[in-house]
């Protein structure tokens, strides 16, 4: 275990200081659709905060705002201990619409502001008309930092070269053990930038591929030699230093897995503690090789 739980740094803007976050925070994909009790939902998310998983990432898409309601309720009396982030549709992000749909958002979470606003994925309003309200949106005060999700490289050029879109804070993309696509392309030109990338599905889509990347005899082998479990060695695996040669652990992905058991929650916060050594990522990039040309995004 580490002495200090393993952070991410987001840069400081003209408007807010630098702040560092925890490696790994929570997501709620899934959340506010009856799929297991609202209770447990709550307090997962609650367990999260108190084992320092201060992130929270949500969507007005996730539930049709059923999973912001969930974070409402389990950030209540606690706002000050958690990093709320929530995503806006595409057709959403218009200059007065994406306002709209903010304030939406957080009469939903029940506060008076977001931490860090998305775009969630690419769409046919012009960017200018989403940079303009997410300004506004910042000016007032109902959101720190404004980011984007499922952003390819041409897409964040188009974004950089946009006034204002150089103060974009994260991209939030599908990244895990099974799919490195990101690390060709897109990963390279954030860290040029020192944009960290937010990890959703670190852990695989649910089905199939999760428990064929769960089960692969490597992936269960590292774990079990290192005394972990599956999901914290990709856990661990997502968050790993980019360069830890002279005891320089800097990250720069924040991974954000679902969890709603207490297990798998205490098992998410120790995942931070977990430090991978030279064999175990040796045998990892074997079996799961690192791309070696550019490859379309993967989005779910």
């Amino acid at each position: 275990m580490t002495s200090r739980s393993p952070h991410v740094s987001l840069a400081a803007t003209a408007h807010e200081p630098s702040i560092e976050l925890p490696a790994i925070g929570q997501g709620t994909w899934y959340m506010g659709e009856g799929l297991a009790p609202r209770r447990d939902e709550v307090r997962a998310l609650q367990q999260g905060l108190e084992l320092g998983l201060t992130l929270i990432d949500t969507a007005e898409m996730y539930g049709d705002g059923g999973a912001e309601e969930v974070v409402g309720e389990a950030i209540a009396g606690r706002r000050d201990e958690a990093f709320v982030v929530s995503k806006v549709y595409p057709w959403n992000a218009g200059r007065d619409s994406a306002i709209a749909a903010c304030e939406r958002s957080l009469s939903r979470l029940k506060t008076d502001h977001l931490d860090l606003y998305l775009l969630h994925w690419p769409g046919d309003i012009p960017l200018e008309e989403t940079l303009d309200a997410f300004e506004r949106l910042r000016e007032s005060g109902k959101i720190r930092r404004f980011g984007v999700s499922n952003f390819d490289v041409d897409e964040m050029e188009t974004l950089e070269a946009t006034p204002g879109g150089d103060q974009c804070a994260v991209n939030q993309v599908l990244y895990h053990l099974g799919s490195r696509g990101i690390e060709h392309s897109l990963l390279p030109w954030q860290r040029e930038r020192a944009m960290p990338t937010m990890a959703y599905c670190p852990l695989a889509q649910a089905g199939a591929l999760r428990r064929e990347l769960l089960t692969h005899p490597t992936v269960r082998g590292v774990a079990n030699d290192l005394g972990i479990t599956p999901p914290q060695l990709l856990l661990a695996w997502a968050i790993r230093p980019i360069d830890d040669r002279h005891g320089d652990a800097r990250r720069d992905v924040i991974a954000i897995p679902k969890a709603v058991q207490s297990a798998h929650v205490t098992q998410n916060a120790e995942a931070l503690g977990i430090k991978l050594d030279d064999d175990a990522l040796k045998r990892l990039d074997a079996a799961f090789p690192a791309p070696t040309r550019k490859t379309s995004l993967d989005i779910i």
